[in-house]
């Protein structure tokens, strides 16, 4: 009887030490702190973040949070205070934001480029020509077109180069140009359901599933360039911002490891964005 009882307080003892160890191994697993971060949909759409966060929190144990947006609008959350970094693409915008002491500093992190896609049968003409020369033809033609029409960076780019191409959009646009007021996924769908031609960044397109009929008729111009930029808000402005956490996120981005975890990012063996911390 006493060895049978001891055989259950012994087992019992295991069974409080298994525990134990599982609860401290699921308390190692918990980010000690979470931040949140204000970013666009090219970086959510296109996997990055599921592929990048993971190895920033395993090195830090912060976790983050991405609240996916146009730039405009991750930009006015970043103003609001609801998120403690902000990550986009438009430059411009980004050294507003910094002069208007939002935040104190912009890094720049990575950069891929914009292609515009379209019908293979490409009936206005676009395949090959520079940026603001295949938007003119695709006017001239009234081929369909789509445009994000959110305030992001993509489509602050695409309302450049109808400037840069000579073209009023205002005075231009008819039933062939369609704003869909969303995301890069959402407008390449609404694409390649209506055989469309349409601005994306490329890493957004080399994600896309449901191509349809379209391929990439533009790119490689050099105003197709695509800066991405990370910045602290300024805990003067929102003194709830995690700052430090924050910093950590941006200090992490730029760093060696990053850096190389960016440029290790690929999609059928095709690398998506391309670090160049440092820059300007």
């Amino acid at each position: 009887m006493d060895l049978l009882r001891r055989s259950f307080l012994s087992l019992g003892l295991l069974a409080v030490v298994g525990s134990s160890g599982l609860t401290t191994a699921l308390a190692r697993a918990e980010p000690a702190e979470t931040i949140t971060v204000a970013s666009t949909t090219s970086t959510e759409q296109s996997g990055l973040f599921k592929d990048l966060l993971p190895k920033f929190t395993q090195s830090s144990g912060i976790g983050v949070k991405v609240v996916a947006l146009g730039t405009g609008q991750a930009l006015d959350a970043a103003r609001r205070g609801d998120a403690d970094v902000a990550l986009v693409h438009d430059t411009a915008a980004e050294e507003t934001f910094v002069a208007e002491g939002w935040s104190t500093k912009r890094y720049p992190v990575m950069y891929n480029d914009f292609v515009i896609v379209g019908p293979k049968d490409d009936p206005a003409g676009a395949a090959g020509a520079s940026v603001v020369e295949a938007l003119r033809r695709i006017s001239a033609a009234k081929a369909p077109f789509v445009s994000r029409g959110d305030r992001s960076g993509t489509h602050s780019a695409e309302l450049r180069y109808w400037k840069e191409a000579g073209l009023d959009l205002g005075a231009i646009r008819g039933d062939w140009y369609k704003e869909v007021g969303q995301g890069m996924g959402p407008a390449l769908t609404t694409a390649s359901a209506t055989n469309a031609y349409v601005l994306s960044d490329r890493g957004t397109w080399l994600s896309f599933k449901n191509r349809g009929d379209l391929k990439i008729l533009v790119e490689g111009d050099k105003r197709l360039f695509n800066q991405y930029g990370a910045m602290l808000v300024n805990p003067e402005k929102h003194p709830h911002v995690k700052a430090k956490a924050g910093q950590a996120f941006i200090d992490w981005l730029v760093s060696a490891p990053g850096q190389a975890a960016i440029a290790a990012y690929r999609i059928g063996g095709e690398q998506l964005f391309f670090p160049n911390a440092g820059t300007k």
